[in-house]
């Protein structure tokens, strides 16, 4: 499964909304896709959303789509 990790790049600063990125992981669960993502960068982690149907496509078409490995 596919998932949007939405992130800020630092834990020190207070989160701010403008500064929010996003990645997309492969994993078998949300969990899982939290754990790579806190082990392998210093990113403050906001959220992880599942994408799946239609909005795996909508993101796959109009975002800059790449899936980062660890």
């Amino acid at each position: 499964m596919i998932y949007k990790v939405y992130y800020q790049e630092t834990k020190i600063r207070n989160p701010k909304r403008e500064d929010t990125k996003s990645i997309y992981v492969e994993g078998d669960n949300d969990v899982v896709v939290r754990q790579l993502v806190e082990d392998n960068t210093p990113y403050n982690i906001e959220y992880v959303q599942l994408l799946e149907g239609n909005h795996l496509a909508y993101e796959q078409e109009h975002a800059e789509f790449k899936l980062t490995e660890f």
